[in-house]
């Protein structure tokens, strides 16, 4: 009877490993699991009770306070590098709906205006700046290189990202306005003027991607990316990402004016150091001339010994 019962037990177990072990969020490899009745799995950001939708991508704002976050799990946490006050990664305020708050602030104090995407528009302030809406990145453009091994057909190439971005990132093709190929650069470009509930957001598609093209996918499964065109490996190399808003920014002319101004400084050092080399040189070859003709001069005047 007890061999029969271990064997059951056994049984039991083998079948409820798999089920355990896909308690996880395949779409964001920092939301914490965990399975309150059988078939169901709850998942929610980390270091916060926010649901996630797994099914979809989640928002860009939560995905940036959770890299700011140490997992709570039995593994080092690295802090995220290359941190700054407003470009790049920083912990953001987000709203219940995932979308970044139009004003964002540090530690110390200081505070910019960003639009949908996170990225600063304005110039750093203190808590009195207002930023009175959060504007829309309407288009974004995406432009990388592959390594010039192989050149790839342009429709093939361009069938291949389509896929790509509505199988990965559950982007729909209307989204995808242009994919333009000049070997080894590649131009996507990515408009969505209005966005449903129900769709994506193309900041968040940008940034799922450039994680993945970094070898740091947000995706559970961690995996590098991989885009195959008819057979031929796509390797990215080098990635660029440019975002342009429904309003322009509002950076100010003193800020333009302080670059005009280091630039202005720079031709004038440079073209002062110019002018004095310019000036030595000609000192030293007329000091020259000079000592020559005196010496000519000496000798003609000199007398005759015989």
């Amino acid at each position: 009877m007890e061999p029969l019962f271990g064997a059951l037990l056994g049984l039991i177990l083998a079948v409820a490993s798999p089920v355990l072990d896909s308690c996880t969020c395949a779409t964001n490899k920092w939301a914490v699991c965990a399975q309150d009745s059988p078939g169901n799995c709850t998942c929610s950001l980390v270091g916060s009770d926010h649901p996630v939708d797994c099914s979809t991508l989640t928002a860009k704002c939560f995905l940036m306070k959770a890299e700011m976050m140490p997992l709570k799990e039995k593994r080092l946490w690295r802090p995220p590098h290359g941190l700054s006050d407003s470009d790049g990664i920083y912990n953001p305020d987000c709203e219940e709906s995932g979308a970044f708050k139009a004003r964002q602030c540090n530690q110390s104090s200081s505070c910019w205006c960003v639009n949908t995407a996170g990225v600063r528009r304005t110039e750093k302030g203190d808590r009195s700046l207002n930023c009175s809406e959060l504007v829309r990145t309407r288009w974004i453009y995406i432009e990388l290189t592959h390594r010039s091994s192989s050149t790839f057909h342009a429709p093939e190439l361009a069938k291949a990202l389509t896929q790509l971005f509505e199988s990965r990132y559950k982007l729909h093709p209307r989204y995808i306005a242009a994919i333009k190929y000049d070997p080894p650069l590649i131009q996507i470009r990515l408009d969505q003027r209005k966005k449903p509930r129900w769709d994506v957001d193309i900041a968040d598609v940008a940034y799922y991607f450039e994680k993945d093209v970094k070898n740091d996918s947000v995706f559970h499964s961690n995996s590098k990316l991989t885009v195959s065109v008819n057979g031929d490996v796509l390797d990215i190399e080098k990635l660029w990402v440019y975002y342009v808003d429904e309003k322009p920014p509002e950076f100010s002319m003193r800020q333009l004016a302080a670059g005009i101004g280091a630039v202005v400084t720079v031709v004038v050092l440079t073209a002062g150091i110019g002018i004095a080399v310019l000036l030595i040189l000609r000192w030293l070859h007329t000091r020259k001339y000079n000592k020559f003709e005196s010496k000519e001069m000496s000798e003609i005047k000199a007398p005759s010994l015989e």
